[in-house]
């Protein structure tokens, strides 16, 4: 939230338009994906209330309420709202 918020920030003062911005998001999103599945191997558990799911243009959102994440390292961290999104990976893709 907090690139997003500093984008609207930027196009609202005027320095930044939004075809930019949009940019700035999409490479973001981009940057993320190939270093979430190159560099990251760690698991989790996730348990809690499902509030609400649903799929759209192949993009699954999960809504969970009192959620209660188990790292890897055993960290035990209580939440009260989790927001769980999920794509198709792009073909060609490794996992």
């Amino acid at each position: 939230m907090q690139l997003t918020d500093a984008l609207d920030e930027l196009i609202q003062s005027g320095h930044i338009n939004p075809v930019l911005a949009m940019r700035v998001l999409n490479e973001f999103d981009k940057a993320i994906a190939t270093n979430l599945g190159k560099n990251v191997k760690a698991k989790s558990q996730l348990k809690g209330h499902l509030k609400d799911y649903r799929l759209c243009e192949e993009v699954w959102t999960f809504r969970v309420r009192n959620a209660t994440l188990k790292l890897d390292n055993s960290e035990i961290l209580d939440v009260d709202k989790v927001k769980i999104v999920a794509c198709k990976m792009a073909e060609g893709s490794s996992k």
